[in-house]
């Protein structure tokens, strides 16, 4: 829990002492703390860039799990629809994980994986020789230090999100990928989802013309799962209370990936464009403590408990070809599941939330039927998607967008092409994270997003999936 507080403290206040303040405990401007927290250091001599990485091909992938509550359990059974997959090792200190997943395994005819349990256990797990894979759903604060070292033991890792809390964490990520030459990729979902998949077609072949403006959020009320009072028989959904610590700690946009994924890959960021500032405000934290008084009591310990984190955290981006951007993130407002995606452009416009929305001229005024927007996710949907699709569903994981992510990943390192997301893809949107806290907390002060492929971005012109 030690270990916990202080890099809690390093996510929220590390900026200001980074090179450019000058005074050791921060107290210098915010001008000279945000040129701080956006520099881009110099690539390391003899490292080069893996945009468009291949490694050699791994017909049987031998995958390790760290972290198999309730989403890496999950995943795991997912992951025994793939062919060509082994699970090979296991790791969690709540050995109640490890035993579910080790009868999951058996009742699918798998052989029992090896266990680890201990609190650094995780190391082992990285060093053994047997294993290809790495899958990380442990809490957030070990996503980046479990990524480094899995790397440097030669493994490729991926890994649920964020991949990073600080932005000083993320260029470690990207330099120990690039000197490793391994795979490092943030197991988003949202950009296989039906809906933000035929977007990114349309958007491809040109029905929105030139995008100018996209919006994604990530909008959950997440109270039920982060509150937990074991006196009342409860159990936290997160371990140790980790994601409510989280909320408590810090105000930005903490889990901002989900919106931005889709849109991210509509604008080609990495690919031709990228993201160049942001500026961030929050409101005032309300729904967190109405919540606590409500279920625990006035003068309970959580409804006393400071929460940081503002009910409603809105960010705009601006990239370097003009476009702009709108990321929102509310895990704690009474209000329905909500991750907006919507693409406006010189031709058209969607919008999946609260309805699906599709339009274009020279009728954009008015969206188009129910039926006929059906009609068209059916038709722009990607050949290769309509293959498994079926398969998808069936496995499951958000109505099977999460196989769908698995069956990519694990089809193109059976088949030593690169992955559909990248490490840079990984950093640069949970960088969002930290950079959106040192905007609310010096009054929407924009900041600088530094670009991590240290202009590798205009390398490759357009999104696409690779295929052998």
């Amino acid at each position: 829990m030690k270990k916990y507080i202080i890099i809690l403290f390093v996510a929220v206040i590390g900026w200001s002492l980074m090179p450019g303040c000058n005074n050791p405990f921060g107290q210098c401007s915010v001008k000279q703390a945000a040129e701080a927290i956006s520099a881009e250091p110099a690539r390391p001599a003899g490292q080069t860039d893996v945009i468009g990485l291949r490694c050699d091909p791994i017909p049987v992938v031998r995958m390790a799990f760290i972290g198999v509550g309730s989403r890496g359990t999950e995943t795991l059974r997912r992951f025994l629809y793939q062919e060509g997959v082994e699970i090979v090792a296991i790791c969690d200190v709540d050995t109640s994980y490890i035993r579910r997943n080790q009868t999951t395994l058996a009742r699918n005819g798998r052989p029992a994986a090896v266990a680890y349990t201990g609190e650094d256990d995780w190391k082992k797990v990285c060093e053994r020789n047997d294993i290809d894979l790495v899958y990380t759903a442990a809490p957030w604060f070990l996503h980046a230090p479990i990524a480094i070292y899995a790397m440097e033991q030669g493994k490729h890792v991926v890994t649920e999100l964020p991949l990073a809390l600080t932005v000083e964490e993320c260029w470690k990520i990207v330099n120990t990928a690039e000197r490793t030459r391994r795979h490092c990729m943030l197991l988003e979902q949202t950009p296989y989802d039906f809906f933000e998949m035929a977007t990114l077609n349309m958007a491809q072949q040109g029905l929105f013309g030139e995008i100018v403006h996209v919006e994604g959020a990530y909008i959950h009320d997440l109270r039920a799962y982060n509150f937990g009072n074991r006196s009342l028989g409860e159990r936290p959904s997160y371990w140790n209370f980790w994601r409510l610590n989280e909320n408590a700690a810090r105000d930005g946009a903490l889990y901002p990936m989900h919106g931005l994924g889709p849109i991210a890959q509509i604008l080609n960021l990495g690919r031709g464009d990228k993201m160049e500032y942001l500026v961030s405000l929050s409101s005032d934290q309300f729904n967190m403590t109405a919540y606590a008084k409500t279920k625990y009591g006035e003068d309970s310990e959580q409804a006393k408990r400071e929460y940081r984190k503002g009910d409603m955290s809105s960010t705009l981006i601006k990239t370097a070809k003009g476009k702009s951007m709108l990321i929102q993130h509310d895990v704690s407002s009474p209000r329905p599941y909500d991750r907006l995606h919507t693409v406006s452009g010189t031709k058209g416009f969607a919008k999946k939330y609260p309805v699906p929305q599709l339009a274009f001229e020279p009728d954009a005024h008015n969206s188009m039927s129910s039926e006929k927007i059906a009609e068209m996710v059916e038709q722009y949907e990607f050949p290769w998607v309509t293959e498994i699709k079926e398969l998808a569903r069936k496995a499951g994981g958000h109505g099977g967008m999460d196989f769908i992510m698995e069956y990519r990943l694990i089809y193109c390192l059976q088949n030593g092409l690169p992955l559909d997301m990248n490490v840079y893809d990984g950093v640069s949107w949970s960088a969002i994270a930290p950079l959106t806290e040192f905007s609310v907390a010096n009054g929407s002060y924009p900041v600088k997003i530094p670009d991590f492929t240290r202009g590798g971005w205009q390398k490759v012109q357009g999104f696409k999936h690779a295929f052998k």
